[in-house]
């Protein structure tokens, strides 16, 4: 029987354009599944990671040349290995690519997150057993089927279109990081970042998590009003970053009673004073929560800390079950994500979106592949 092949991109050479070529189609493990991609999201940071990580972080470490790239992978189940429990071929799912050992002491605890192998499927790695994980999980979405581990899997609702589910890596990164500070109705938060992927994303789902008034800060004052309009008059309120200190301006719209949480987005390039700046926003026993990957190093006034009980961490993904708790939400339709404007394009044309994702409408444009 002749092997059946597909069409997969593939990276030759970092900073260099990815080649599509011809490769059989993967064979499946018991616990894994089949799945036909029909839509893998292409986001912002993913330049960076094939022009300048090794440079830039050469202690995170990226799948071995060639590979095979795609964060944000989401289709149909073709076939199912023979001890795959809950899902079935024709079953419409969302692969997170967050890929954990199972036997570490973290994983057996059921903090997979924390797993010694952490590793992005398709993307990056974050520990010295991450080359492992990728000659393990070799074949990332920007093709044209792939194997998923079953526990990796959101069902997606019939409502949810393919495009939007490449979304929810971004989506998810947001969501773990408002749990984490236990955002809920009573809190006033505050977005560093609102209209960008990341911030936009965090806006949504603290919308669906009923919290009573987000504040948030941006550049692009083009995007302000179409921000605020995505909920009523008055609960989104947006500061131009730079006009004046974010502390001073919340410390107004707040009548001085401060905020329970701030979502820092801003990207790797936003200077560390902005955080630090959005941090002395917080009243006593609030929490700052970073999402954005600020590189600079961030000076931190630990008597200040101590003595109003602060909490400032990292938040990295999200677990699974929090994808489903996502899918969900849209089912329900607590969680409105129609204001994604996707801007798809087919396998060929990988390079041409990658390049043009640097004229995106903040966080409305969706780039997305769809094999």
């Amino acid at each position: 029987m002749a092997t059946k092949m597909m069409r997969a991109a593939r990276m030759y050479e970092c900073g260099k354009p990815m080649v599509i070529e011809e490769i059989p189609v993967p064979t499946l493990r018991p616990t894994e599944v089949l799945v036909k991609v029909k839509a893998c999201g292409i986001v912002p940071n993913l330049h960076n990671i094939l022009t300048n990580w090794v440079n830039w972080f050469p202690e995170l470490p990226l799948p071995k040349l060639p590979a095979i790239f795609g964060l944000d992978p989401a289709g149909v189940i073709e076939a199912i290995g023979e001890q795959v429990y809950d899902f079935k071929p024709g079953d419409r799912v969302y692969v997170n690519p967050a890929r954990h050992c199972g036997s570490c002491r973290a994983c057996r605890s059921g903090n997979t997150t924390g797993c010694t192998a952490y590793t992005f499927n398709g993307y990056f790695g974050f520990t010295p057993r991450s080359p492992r994980m990728f000659e393990d999980y070799p074949y990332g979405g920007l093709c044209e089927y792939m194997p998923a581990p079953q526990y990796s899997l959101v069902k997606l609702p019939d409502c949810m279109s393919f495009e939007t589910a490449a979304r929810l890596g971004y989506l998810g990164t947001a969501y773990r990081a408002l749990l984490k500070a236990n955002v809920g109705p009573s809190s006033t938060i505050l977005i560093n970042g609102i209209s960008g992927t990341l911030g936009l994303g965090a806006l949504a789902l603290a919308l669906a998590m009923g919290v009573r008034k987000i504040l948030g800060t941006a550049r692009n004052e083009a995007l302000f009003q179409r921000v605020k309009d995505l909920a009523a008059p008055g609960r989104i309120e947006i500061h131009k970053l730079g006009s004046c200190p974010t502390s001073e301006w919340v410390n107004n719209v707040t009548q001085g009673g401060g905020l329970d949480v701030v979502i820092d987005a801003l990207g790797p390039g936003a200077p560390a004073d902005s955080l630090v700046d959005s941090m002395r926003c917080l009243h006593r026993s609030g929490h700052l929560v970073n999402v954005g990957a600020v590189a600079d190093k961030v000076p931190l006034d630990m008597h200040w800390m101590m003595d109003n009980d602060i909490s400032v961490s990292g938040s990295v993904w999200f677990t699974t079950g929090q994808g489903q708790q996502m899918a969900d939400m849209v089912e329900s339709g607590v969680l409105d994500l129609s204001f994604f404007e996707h801007n798809t394009f087919p396998l060929d044309q990988i390079n041409e979106a990658i390049s043009g994702i640097e004229n995106r409408l903040g966080g409305f444009s969706n780039y997305v592949i769809c094999p």
